[in-house]
């Protein structure tokens, strides 16, 4: 990436906090867009650029893309909670399908920059007799949809990314860092620093899941964008699922004073069907491929990553992302 002007949308979250610091250690000269002038102090190392942009305004994508001039694109932004997607539909729309498109068309006058689209794993497959599970799901899919059929018929080296659940340290609504700060506010109410919190409640400690360090999945997008193939879809993911149970047992064990824990229904629910192992070879004729094709593999240990996150929030949440 050495010398490479690399545009990361979505750079003020979780993923393009991590995105931002790695790339620009790689030596790219990056742009980091962000959606409001209060997400310019994100903490950003010296010498990155940002861009205050909003990306469901045609007009202002294009001129960014004209004056950051990228020779490749990370596109990281959207909007990724069910729930709300629920509450507003055609925000999560406007978000994940018209700004996807708004960038891609604003792209076409840099038909040699390759473009790299972070989709979801809970897209659905169009014509099964469930359909979408809810607008998030159906977002996505038409997400990934329009960006592999734009870069088709314009010939754009648009790339697509399906991480799974990224986890570590950084400002995350996920589940493991929602346990970690339910565990670090238990500390300070111990310690009389703060009112004892509510009862973190499990859904059900049988449900399985496939975690991985956003920081590792950020090393693939970096393989994606040097090695992968255009219009290709890229998983990325550990390999292993575990259980949720299991996963909030290790973050307890970190816990230094009593954790007010509801572990849900203890029976054993339907499991969802596991994805391929990141070594597993794919068809070859197929659409869908893993990032370790690529000649990346995971390094950080789940339990590497839970001690990170805790100590982030130990920390204030002003902790090191590294």
């Amino acid at each position: 990436m050495k010398g490479r002007r690399l545009l990361i949308t979505g750079a003020a979250g979780f993923t393009g906090r991590h995105a931002v610091a790695y790339f620009h250690a790689a030596g790219a000269e990056v742009t980091a867009v962000v959606r409001r002038q209060a997400a310019l102090s994100a903490g950003f190392p010296e010498g990155v650029r940002m861009q205050e942009c909003d990306l469901s305004d045609r007009k202002a994508v294009a001129a960014m893309i004209a004056e950051a001039a990228p020779d490749e694109v990370l596109h990281l932004a959207g909007k990724n909670s069910v729930p709300e997607s629920w509450r507003d539909p055609l925000l999560y729309m406007e978000t994940n399908v018209m700004a996807t498109l708004y960038l891609l068309e604003a792209l076409r006058a840099r038909p040699a920059g390759r473009i790299l689209v972070a989709g979801s794993r809970l897209k659905y497959r169009p014509g099964t007799a469930d359909g979408p599970p809810h607008p998030y799901s159906f977002s996505k899919t038409l997400e990934e949809l329009v960006s592999l059929a734009w870069g088709t018929l314009f010939k754009q080296p648009v790339l697509l990314a399906e991480p799974c659940n990224l986890i570590g340290p950084g400002p995350s609504t996920g589940f493991c860092s929602l346990l970690a700060q339910h565990v670090v506010r238990s500390e300070e109410a111990a310690a009389g620093r703060n009112t004892e919190p509510q009862t973190f409640k499990l859904s059900s400690r049988h449900v399985l899941r496939d975690f991985l360090d956003v920081r590792d999945a950020v090393r693939a997008y970096d393989y994606i964008l040097r090695q992968g193939k255009a219009g290709t879809v890229y998983r990325i993911d550990s390999g292993t699922q575990r259980s949720l149970g299991d996963i909030a047992g290790k973050l307890l064990a970190h816990a230094e004073a009593p954790v007010l824990m509801d572990w849900g229904a203890d029976t054993v629910e339907e499991q969802p069907v596991k994805p391929a192992a990141y070594g597993e070879p794919d068809a070859a004729d197929g659409p869908e491929k893993n990032a370790a094709i690529l000649g990346w593999k995971p390094e950080i240990s789940l339990e590497h990553s839970i001690q990170d996150i805790v100590d982030y929030y130990r920390s204030g949440r002003g902790g090191s992302l590294s």
